[in-house]
């Protein structure tokens, strides 16, 4: 039996996964964001997927198990590992181009902020 490799994804947690909105509490996750289950469900089929936070990883797994998403996630890690694309509601990507950098920089918000 041939076992198919499946490349990783690292999804970060807070503002992606959950309904996070800026106000952190390190003892609270909030509710996972509408369509996230079926997001991961379809992802999972292709991809090795892990969740990516600075949280503690028990009160993350606890939260994993709590919305029923133990079968599509790989793991959690608190490190950005190499993986095929990260997910992350605070990232700018690199277009091979310096000279709008600073710009994407300065002016940077979160979608929530938007």
């Amino acid at each position: 039996m041939v076992t198919k490799f499946k490349k990783t994804i690292i999804i970060d947690l807070d503002g992606v996964l959950n309904t996070y909105n800026g106000n952190y509490d390190k003892n609270f996750i909030p509710p996972i964001k509408n369509g996230a289950l079926g997001f991961l469900k379809n992802l999972s089929e292709n991809y090795s997927v892990k969740i990516f936070t600075t949280r503690e990883k028990e009160l993350t797994l606890k939260w994993v198990k709590e919305h029923n998403l133990s079968e599509y996630i790989n793991d959690v890690t608190n490190i950005k590992e190499p993986c095929w694309v990260y997910i992350d509601d605070r990232g700018i990507t690199f277009d091979g181009n310096y000279s709008n950098l600073s710009e994407k920089i300065d002016s940077f918000n979160p979608w929530y902020k938007q």
